[in-house]
């Protein structure tokens, strides 16, 4: 699957299938049942966290320890909170409404910054009521909608603000040398440049926990046929190129926009994917709940392929790293049911306690998934 938000067809058939997913869960057992169904490695458990959030996208944690979660489809940014801690949350509090596609979110100094398909906000709940009650613009001026229309921001252990910024089409030269990039900001919106290009849609951004390098995913484009080209998680370098148009996956030229010797000047990805299992959100796990062999292991929401003929996707997978060459393993399975899916991972979290958690937004849910040994 590639983010196609600016396809009202892709858009109403993305809606319309979901429903159907929820329909036939409604027959058996509903969200609750949902979770049942996802696999996972033993002595894991996965739980629906909260229910019925019409499509969840990117998520963080506030200050005070609530999920806030994306909702791209409502234009809302909400808060999730579990205050008597039993793994459910307690209610969903709208902290920021008529928004333009939010996506992603982070929070500093007590403000939520939120990446819109044309800007970015940040927003303050100054009156501690849960909704934010002030709100600034940041950067006003990204380029808008497309292809790709999400737009996912992070902060950096430099301070700085990172803003990725997908391509405006599948394969193309684009008009706006922003586009197909990871631009980077002062916090406050100023000394905006471009950071690392090439980059067909990014949509997961990430810090090693170890190294302080910024990671993301990168959906690689359509119509090469099943298997190619494959999608990548990268390690967004200054001034590097990574490729799109020209180059895919650091080694597969562009039959339809070549440049010759191009491919060997592009930086490689870090990891490899099956082609258009589209990645979105990733992290490292840096919590102690998961047994020491998942610490520091990456982890990948494969959203799901929209025009393979065999689908691939709809799963969570693990990335193991340190060795001669990555590992990429199944983590969290069932999604998928032969041709037909009933959910899409789209981000993860990991929880101050260390649980980790999913957002789903074809089931429009939130998972949490825990490690509870035996």
């Amino acid at each position: 699957m590639r983010e196609r938000g600016g396809s009202r067809a892709a858009w109403a058939r993305g809606i319309g299938q979901a429903m159907l997913a929820l329909l036939a869960l409604a027959l058996g057992g509903g969200a609750e049942g949902a979770a049942e169904q996802v696999q996972i490695p033993p002595g894991f458990r996965v739980e629906v966290f909260a229910t019925g959030l019409g499509g969840p996208r990117f998520m963080a944690w506030s200050p005070s320890g609530d999920l806030t979660v994306s909702i791209p489809r409502r234009g809302q940014v909400v808060l999730l909170p579990d205050r008597d801690r039993d793994g459910r949350a307690d209610r969903s509090v709208v902290f920021a409404s008529d928004l333009d596609r939010p996506h992603g979110l982070a929070w500093r100094d007590g403000w939520l910054y939120v990446a819109e398909t044309g800007r970015v906000v940040r927003l303050r709940d100054a009156d501690g009521d849960g909704r934010a009650d002030r709100q600034e613009v940041v950067v006003a001026d990204l380029p808008a909608g497309g292809g790709h229309w999400t737009r996912t921001l992070t902060f950096g252990p430099d301070g700085k603000m990172y803003v990725s910024v997908g391509s405006s089409c599948n394969v193309c030269e684009e008009a706006d040398s922003r586009r197909a990039a990871i631009l980077q900001f002062n916090a406050d919106g100023s000394g905006g440049r471009i950071f690392a290009r090439g980059i067909r849609n990014a949509v997961g951004l990430t810090w090693h926990p170890g190294t302080g390098r910024l990671w993301a995913t990168n959906n690689g484009r359509d119509w090469l046929g099943d298997d190619l080209p494959p999608d990548t998680v990268i390690t967004a370098t200054d001034g590097a190129h990574y490729g799109w148009p020209h180059c895919h996956a650091g080694d597969l030229p562009d039959p339809d926009f070549p440049r010759e010797g191009f491919c060997p000047k592009t930086a490689p990805p870090a990891v490899k994917i099956q082609a258009h299992s589209a990645p979105l959100g990733l992290t490292f796990y840096t919590g102690t709940q998961f047994p020491q062999e998942y610490r520091g292991n990456l982890f990948v929401a494969l959203h799901g392929s929209w025009n393979r003929s065999v689908p691939v996707g709809y799963k969570v997978v693990r990335v193991r790293l340190g060795g001669a060459a990555p590992v990429v393993e199944d983590f969290a399975t069932g999604w998928l049911a032969g041709s037909r899916y009933w959910g899409r991972p789209v981000d993860l979290a990991v929880a101050p306690d260390g649980a980790l958690f999913l957002s789903d937004d074809g089931l429009g849910v939130v998972y949490r998934i825990t490690y509870r040994g035996g």
